[in-house]
């Protein structure tokens, strides 16, 4: 193909901060009509790269072809005038407008200077009942689901004429739902001639809804693929850069005393409801326990109130023997507990704050962190380099700010802090949220490491693969209480399914067995 047959070609962009090299003579050729996934680790430069083609970055070096023809973007106003719009992973949308104001905003129909409404929602109609996009127009944006926001992104670069969207890491908050119908509005905009780049590291969506793959790493464009010619495992082993394996090693646990000790635990969600009903559970020495259930039934809340968060209504919380039932954070961490927050930026770090002064966030007033107060940056410093290579955090230095990274090396460095402080208990939410396969399976190692260590490891996933992989047992949660606790090696996704939708686990048995029956006959 050549040159004049690509819609866009980005030849040797080169982007650089300082010293540091996000891209390094990266080539990129999309044709018209195709999805093309833009794979790479966390910090691979996938995001940087995009925001060169969509005009919020000038590069360094290279040039943009569009059409055969080179092209400057002076901005994103710019790029979306010739027809590029990028859906960012953090939505920019203004919560307390409506559907239709967020759509049109900076490019309003005005009548005498002031927004025709009426057009601007026909003009929405039109757009999003041509390409399955339903919407209501007049829904203020805070209280449409997460999905529908997304839809709004999309049907806000449709609005402004783009031939050429970009997604970034477009499934990272959908529902499996959502993300199916996120799949079928893809095809839909390709058969209409439209072009996406799609950002991601999952490799089963790669597979389900890409045409070709460009794989970056460290900066570089490795190679450019045809996704039904190469599978998941390739894929894996091209972004990462040797062979990816996919399945955790462990040997049997070794379970001991009980660690944490939760009985008839009560906890309260924000408006008041019982969010965990009269919950008891233990995780012991030496075991990963996986708390498994579809997201809102209670998960959070549990966490929260072990780790002081939020308020224990009834029942007790203990850690080691002795009872920790709605003490402070801090005095409930000092007893041997790290925590990997579901949140990272609410929970996890203070995005203003360098990665050394995050990473020493849980120990500062301790000595050699500080002494009389005064804490020796020295050494933070120094802690944080050896942990930052330790981890493989991707950052420019340990003085770069926390909302500097991408939000894997951000998991990464707040996984880093917690685990290196060798807690008793170590409880992580989502570990892997938002992580390319080579960082999942360097984190699943170092979580049974954890419990080999004779730890007490819980995980809370709403990934199944990564509970099965990860736990000695599995804690299923519907509605705020346990339903039933199986062993990973007899149970199976369907079986965790059925039990997730609030079937006992003797109900689910039977209806499997008779399903089997079914099939047999």
């Amino acid at each position: 193909m050549t040159q004049d047959n690509y819609v866009i070609e980005m030849r040797d962009i080169t982007k650089q901060f300082g010293e540091f090299k996000a891209n390094d003579n990266i080539n990129l050729q999309i044709k018209k009509g195709e999805i093309h996934a833009l794979l790479g680790e966390n910090g691979a430069g996938k995001s940087t790269l995009m925001n060169v083609l969509s005009g919020l970055l000038q590069p360094t070096s290279g040039q943009i072809y569009m059409d055969g023809k080179a092209v400057d973007f002076t901005g994103p106003t710019d790029a979306s005038r010739r027809g590029i719009g990028m859906v960012h992973q953090h939505f920019m949308l203004v919560d307390a407008f409506t559907v239709t104001e967020n759509i049109v905003l900076g490019d309003e129909p005005a009548k005498a200077g002031i927004l025709d409404k009426k057009i601007a929602a026909q003009d929405i109609k039109k757009i999003s009942k041509q390409y399955g996009m339903e919407v209501d127009p007049k829904a203020l944006v805070s209280d449409i689901s997460v999905g529908m926001q997304q839809r709004v992104e999309i049907l806000k670069t449709l609005y402004r004429g783009a031939n050429i969207l970009i997604f970034d890491e477009p499934t990272a908050v959908l529902t499996p739902q959502e993300i199916d119908d996120l799949i079928l509005t893809m095809k839909e905009l390709v058969k209409e001639g439209k072009s996406i780049i799609i950002i991601t590291h999952k490799l089963d969506e790669i597979k389900k809804v890409a045409d070709r793959c460009t794989v970056i790493r460290r900066g570089k464009s490795i190679d450019t693929v045809t996704v039904k010619d190469v599978s998941s495992q390739q894929l894996a082993d091209l972004m990462v850069g040797r062979s990816v394996s996919f399945k955790t090693d462990k040997k049997a646990a070794h379970p001991k005393q009980p660690v944490l000790e939760i009985k008839d635990l009560v906890v309260k969600e924000s408006r008041g409801l019982e969010a965990v009903k009269h919950l008891s559970l233990e995780v012991r020495a030496g075991e990963v326990l996986g708390i498994a259930g579809i997201d809102g039934n209670g998960q959070s809340e549990l966490i929260q109130a072990i780790t002081g968060l939020r308020k224990v209504e009834s029942g007790t919380v203990s850690i080691a023997g002795k009872e920790v039932t709605n003490l402070k954070p801090r005095q409930i961490t000092e007893t041997g507990v790290g925590h990997v927050p579901e949140d990272r930026h609410k929970y996890g770090l203070v995005l203003e704050m360098t990665l050394a002064d995050n990473i020493a966030l849980q120990s500062y007033y301790h000595e050699p962190f500080s002494k009389n107060g005064v804490l020796n940056q020295k050494y933070i410093d120094e802690y944080a380099r050896t942990l930052i290579a330790e981890y493989d955090v991707r950052t420019t230095g340990e003085t770069a700010t926390a909302a500097s990274l991408s939000g894997g090396n951000q998991q990464k460095a707040i996984i880093a802090r917690e685990m290196d402080r060798n807690p008793e208990l170590l409880i992580v939410s989502q570990p892997t949220r938002g992580l390319d396969v080579g960082a999942i399976e360097y984190i699943h190692k170092r979580l049974i490491e954890q419990r080999d260590d004779g730890k007490a490891v819980l995980v809370v996933s709403f990934e199944l693969d990564e509970i099965l992989n990860v736990s000695d047992r599995i804690a299923v949660i519907h509605a705020g209480e346990i339903v039933g606790i199986v062993d990973p090696k007899e149970t199976t996704e369907n079986e965790l399914g059925l039990l997730m939708a609030g079937y006992s686990l003797e109900e689910a048995r039977k209806e499997l067995n008779a399903k089997v029956g079914e099939t047999v006959e």
